[in-house]
């Protein structure tokens, strides 16, 4: 992470940007020339960009105005230094999110800046660690269920053949069949033949 100082280039800059690196902030300074300061900031991808007005106001505010609408770097904190007086409706009008601040706020906003932005990049990495492990969750349940799926396209049930009815017995041709007659009951004493006869 990195803050982006755009000013053009002289001793006054260098020890601007000297001072600014003491609070620990990594500082890349750059002049606001169109391509090589919107290059630089897709690189670096700052989380705060400081422009200074002094030299060239019109010039830095077009810068600015670019920066503040660009896709890769409208989400950064952008500060403004030494804007003059009279170009304060302006800027103020076209860059309402903009904020103008002297060095010693520099300061104490970039140290602020960039914690917030350990933070925001802390609690983008959590999510998308969780969405990481959520997508491998849902893959690993989805896989038996598919397997299941397959295999049973793969082995279609066969129905189970249907019994014949039990055809009945022909009787034989000159055959009688005897009519069944009622069956006699043993009793424990023995046949009816071996009984004695009874005396008159």
């Amino acid at each position: 992470m990195s803050v982006l100082f755009l000013d053009f280039e002289g001793s006054e800059r260098n020890g601007r940007v000297q001072k600014l690196a003491r609070t620990g902030a990594h500082v890349v300074a750059s002049e606001p020339r169109w391509p090589a300061f919107f290059e630089l900031a897709k690189k670096e991808k700052p989380y705060a960009i400081a422009i200074d007005f002094s030299q060239a106001p019109s010039h830095s505010l077009e810068t600015a105005d670019y920066l503040a609408k660009a896709k890769e770097t409208r989400d950064a904190a952008i500060y403004l230094l030494r804007v003059p007086p009279d170009r304060l409706d302006i800027v103020t009008k076209r860059l309402p999110q903009a904020v103008i601040v002297t060095d010693q706020e520099l300061a104490a906003r970039v140290t602020q800046a960039e914690k917030e932005a350990q933070e925001r990049a802390r609690q983008k990495k959590e999510a998308a660690a969780a969405a990481r492990k959520n997508a491998r969750a849902r893959v690993a349940g989805e896989k038996p269920a598919a397997a299941g799926k397959q295999a049973a396209s793969a082995r279609p049930a066969k129905p189970a053949p249907a019994k014949p009815p039990a055809k009945a017995r022909k009787p034989q041709p000159g055959v009688k069949k005897k009519p069944a007659g009622p069956k006699k009951k043993k009793s424990s004493s023995g046949s009816a033949a071996s009984r004695p006869a009874r005396k008159r």
